[in-house]
């Protein structure tokens, strides 16, 4: 059966131009001068009601601060960047995302995002998600990238659909999070679903 040739990926290692810039936002490596503002919202337990973390205490922010410092370059396949997302034009942190470069041989990949619940309602968790999308089909070439949560997080969920993933899968009770069993919701999208997605979007701009 003959097959498609797939695109080239980038070479190794590799660091994204930072910061990446949307319409309003930059997202850009985590330093320690970001503590406070992480910290505000990693202390929320509203925040991390469908996380496998927190809340945080200053410690544990400062740690997770540290360490999210560093996931800043791909050098193989299970390596993620983590970066905070801002405000260009106040210079607010107002959430971080991640994203993981699951498999190089099979151009797998995942998103996942954490924002501050005051500066719910601006849209900016599904611009900055939409970056890291393109960064994924766009820039390293990849056919797949999925994102798991947990069944109950419905706003994660509309997020998701928003963006144009699909709904793949529904596991039922397969984690126990803060004390009962909980299920586990994938979503995914390909590159050609993303590339036929940017066709229409650039179509509604010109009408």
């Amino acid at each position: 059966m003959a097959t498609s040739s797939a695109p080239t990926p980038p070479p190794l290692p590799y660091t994204p131009a930072y910061p990446i810039r949307t319409e309003r936002l930059d997202l850009r490596p985590v330093t320690d001068d970001d503590f406070a503002a992480i910290h505000a919202y990693q202390r929320l337990p509203e925040v991390c009601r469908y996380l496998y973390w927190g809340p945080h205490d200053e410690a544990a922010s400062r740690a997770s601060v540290a360490d999210k410092a560093t996931r800043t370059t791909l050098r193989a396949s299970g390596d993620f960047l983590q970066l905070a997302v801002v405000v260009r034009d106040r210079g607010t942190l107002v959430g971080d995302v991640t994203f993981v470069w699951s498999s190089r041989e099979h151009r797998q990949g995942g998103i996942g995002y954490v924002f501050h619940p005051g500066h719910a309602g601006h849209g900016y968790a599904t611009e900055a998600s939409r970056a890291l999308l393109k960064l994924g089909f766009e820039e390293l070439q990849l056919h797949r990238i999925q994102a798991e949560l947990d069944g109950r997080n419905t706003a994660s969920a509309r997020l998701l659909e928003r963006l144009g993933m699909r709904r793949e899968g529904h596991l039922r009770e397969n984690e126990f999070l803060d004390g009962e069993w909980s299920d586990e919701v994938i979503y995914a999208m390909l590159a050609r679903e993303w590339r036929d997605r940017q066709a229409e979007r650039r179509e509604e701009r010109q009408e």
